[in-house]
């Protein structure tokens, strides 16, 4: 039963829950100030009520105060904002931070929690061999066993969690993460150290900016904490945010991506499509991977890009919203390109028509042979392959975003035209990432100011 405990013109309600393992007894408590103006009579009436729904949420667990452990207030942040409010593939990656974080601080009291541990935390994930297990190799033979057991590659990784491109780069001998090697091993049902072997040297510690985005997301909860009224600070604002170094992104130039170009006449058209597209619109993969034929204007030759197509083990390819408001956009691209995706958009109505009923029709501009949504993965895959087998530069498939802005903004395009081009919620997020290329447009700027006016110095006057 709740009791109360006037204090002053405020009100103290506290609920007795019994007693912890120390044999402490746990007490929960609220202050109630009643509204001015009310009677004696309105007063005890809305007490009463104010006793009742207080000790009604401690006995099911929905008061917070500062007692509760990281870990648990952790959790219930994710199920009752994250979860609710972010997206999928953002929960999956807080997830992710979280079990390196709660190991260190999940066991804290709110109330507790200092900005020295935060500093200890950070340190900890900066020391040698903190990032998360490194690159595996395979040593058992995975061909062998998926013909013994019958399984072919797409089965197994649905089986063991992973996507098919995990599949593909254990059976060519390439390295996977620790993460992908325990799930193979599982369904395998052996050890991990019966079928893969640690890549020497590959568990490096965490770069400066991955520390950074534990720091924010601990950061985030705990402001939660401070407006849910659990504790009345945030520690991290009195911690010192971990330096990173910013990295220029990589990108090709305008010879490089030319002989890009050249390079994908003789790969599939699907595949020649989407690389090409990529490089002249500067879509995310997953937006990319969303684009339906409904989105294509082949009169005025423009892409509605409004969803992506995102995978998680959890969930399998799915489809979600584009990255934030400012993502969705609409852009206009070059004839050519237009044309290369209505010969695409041929080829997929001829394979659709050879399968038949085979196909299952998502409507998607880029599918698996079924017709299907193509994974996310298999583009970054079969792109690796694609640079490796013509020598190009070691690029990722996001690159080719970075390329296509870089070359807009030294081409002399203004840069809030590249950002909406881009997506970005602001002209100052591009700025940031391609200082390189502005630069580049200054300098030419000059030359070219200076080739209009050809200020010539005066002459100096004789015996001066």
């Amino acid at each position: 039963m709740a009791s109360v405990q006037k204090r002053g013109n405020t009100y103290i309600i506290r609920v007795s829950l019994g007693y912890d393992g120390n044999g402490r007894q746990i007490q929960k408590f609220m202050t109630w100030k009643p509204s001015s103006g009310m009677s004696e009579k309105q007063i005890e009436k809305e007490l009463e009520r104010q006793k009742v729904l207080f000790e009604d949420k401690c006995r099911t667990g929905q008061f917070l105060d500062g007692s509760i452990r990281f870990a648990d207030f952790a959790e219930y942040w994710m199920k009752e904002y994250a979860v609710k409010n972010l997206r999928p593939t953002t929960v999956a990656r807080y997830r992710d931070l979280l079990s390196r974080i709660l190991p260190a601080i999940g066991h804290i009291r709110l109330d507790r929690l200092q900005p020295h541990h935060l500093m200890e935390l950070y340190a900890s994930l900066q020391a040698d061999g903190a990032r998360r297990g490194g690159k595996f190799t395979g040593i058992a033979d995975f061909s062998g066993y998926l013909q013994n057991e019958g399984l072919s590659r797409a089965a197994f990784a649905k089986k063991a969690g992973v996507s098919g491109q995990v599949i593909a780069a254990l059976i060519s001998g390439e390295h996977v993460s620790r993460e992908s090697a325990q799930k193979v091993s599982a369904a395998m049902g052996k050890p991990l150290e019966k079928t893969f072997r640690a890549v020497e040297g590959s568990a490096k510690p965490l770069s400066g900016k991955t520390v950074l985005h534990h720091h924010r997301l601990i950061s985030s909860i705990l402001e939660k904490a401070v407006k849910w009224q659990v504790i009345f600070s945030n520690p991290c604002e009195r911690v010192e945010v971990p330096k990173i170094e910013r990295k220029e992104a990589k990108y090709l130039d305008e010879k490089q991506a030319a002989e890009l170009l050249r390079c994908l006449e003789n790969e599939p058209l699907q595949y020649r499509t989407i690389i090409t597209l990529l490089l002249y619109s500067g879509m995310r993969r997953g937006e990319l991977c969303g684009l339906e034929w409904g989105d294509i204007d082949f009169r005025e030759n423009l892409i509605d890009i409004n969803k992506s197509s995102l995978y998680l083990a959890e969930k399998g390819i799915f489809e979600d919203g584009t990255k934030n408001f400012s993502s969705k956009r609409v852009i206009k691209l070059p004839a050519p390109i237009m044309s290369l995706l209505a010969e695409h958009k041929k080829e997929q109505a001829t394979e659709r028509f050879k399968i038949g009923d085979k196909w299952e029709d998502s409507n998607k501009i880029f599918t698996q042979w079924n017709g299907k949504p193509i994974h996310p993965d298999t583009i970054s895959g079969w792109f690796r392959k694609f640079i490796a087998k013509y020598h190009l530069p070691d690029v990722s498939i996001h690159s080719l975003r970075h390329t296509n802005a870089t070359l807009l903004i030294a081409g002399g395009t203004d840069l809030r035209t590249v950002s909406k081009r881009l997506g970005h919620s602001n002209m100052t997020t591009t700025g940031n990432i391609y200082t390189h290329a502005i630069q580049t447009a200054d300098e030419r700027a000059a030359e070219v100011l200076g080739n209009i006016l050809d200020i010539t110095p005066p002459a100096k006057k004789a015996g001066k």
